[in-house]
């Protein structure tokens, strides 16, 4: 998939190009409708689908305290695009600059710069230009003088409500691993590369990766089974986030970390990242009043997380859905 941040870049494209549009935090099945759509419909033309997307969140630029924690990273968002089959995106730097213009202004901006583009994509909700006036009922307006049609998508239920990434952040942040499944289409989980820790683990014989997290939308501090994917390979896995109580107290000062034992694993993992799938809370973080009972609580939390993943692990579609976009992580 080819990544750029340039919009001009377009203008070398031969092929007829479909583009779909929007922001794509969690790239869930919503979003996947859009991108979908695109891609079925570039096919039929013989030519490219694309994605335009954006960095950072409006909010971040726009009014930071209001910011939503992301689902997704930027490069966990492209390797999902990647992996659903775009034959490239486009991420345009959010600045104020882009958010003062005029809807029209970068309509035309839009068309200039990709001279062979087809058709746009996008969902009912998609704004674009000054003050999120542009509509996708005005881009089609823009687009009919230059021979752009625009595709509206609805929105994908769930629940009977329409799937948003408000909604799979809130269902993620509540531990509410099966509805984010649902909504995601994937189960959900915590991206992360792995960084120097205290080593505790090996102390007990179960020796942990320590994950500084891409992702900012985690679950609630716990012990998960998981399954996690260190390039191609995939691993079943106990993850722990919260603050250590049996050594730490319950200091509320201390910051939480994610540890990760990956069972019958052997290697060195340091700056490496990688990719876990929350599939089963397993428990509440405890206070132990003896290592050797912490160390009997670990023995059955990887007997429990084998038995999950035998019979609850990434189908093998999945797995190799993923495995499509993996040179991005």
């Amino acid at each position: 998939m080819i990544t750029t941040s340039n919009l001009k870049d377009l203008q070398s494209r031969q092929k007829p190009i479909v583009l779909a549009a929007g922001f794509f935090d969690g790239v869930h099945i919503g979003h996947q409708s859009v991108i979908g759509h695109a891609i079925q419909s570039a096919r039929a033309i013989n030519g490219e689908a694309w994605v335009m997307t954006f960095a950072p969140h409006p909010m971040k630029v726009l009014k930071p305290e209001m910011a939503p924690l992301m689902v997704t990273a930027h490069e966990h968002k492209l390797a999902l695009i990647e992996a659903h089959g775009a034959d490239g995106t486009i991420t345009l730097p959010f600045t104020r600059d882009l958010a003062a213009t005029a809807p029209e202004e970068f309509a035309n901006w839009l068309f200039h710069c990709a001279p062979t583009l087809n058709q746009v994509v996008v969902g009912e909700n998609w704004r674009f230009g000054a003050r999120a006036a542009g509509t996708p009922a005005l881009l089609a307006e823009f687009g009919r003088d230059a021979g752009v049609s625009v595709q509206t998508m609805p929105p994908i239920l769930y629940q009977n409500n329409p799937v948003s990434s408000t909604r799979v952040r809130e269902a993620i942040q509540h531990g509410n691993l099966e509805t984010a499944k649902a909504m995601l289409g994937r189960p959900p989980g915590v991206l992360g590369t792995v960084i120097h820790g205290r080593a505790v683990g090996r102390t007990l014989g179960y020796p942990s990766a320590n994950l500084d997290p891409h992702n900012e939308a985690l679950p609630p501090q716990a012990i998960y089974a998981v399954e996690a994917r260190i390039n191609d390979q995939f691993h079943a896995g106990a993850l722990s986030y919260g603050t250590r109580p049996t050594f730490d107290g319950h200091d509320p000062a201390i910051r939480p970390v994610i540890e990760l034992h990956l069972i019958d694993f052997d290697g060195t993992l340091y700056g490496k990242n990688i990719e876990t799938f929350l599939l089963k809370k397993l428990r509440d973080q405890w206070h132990f009043d003896s290592i050797e009972a912490l160390k009997k609580q670990i023995a059955e939390d990887v007997l429990q997380t084998r038995t999950i993943i035998a019979s609850h692990g990434l189908p093998p579609e999945l797995k190799a859905f993923l495995r499509n976009g993996s040179r991005h992580l």
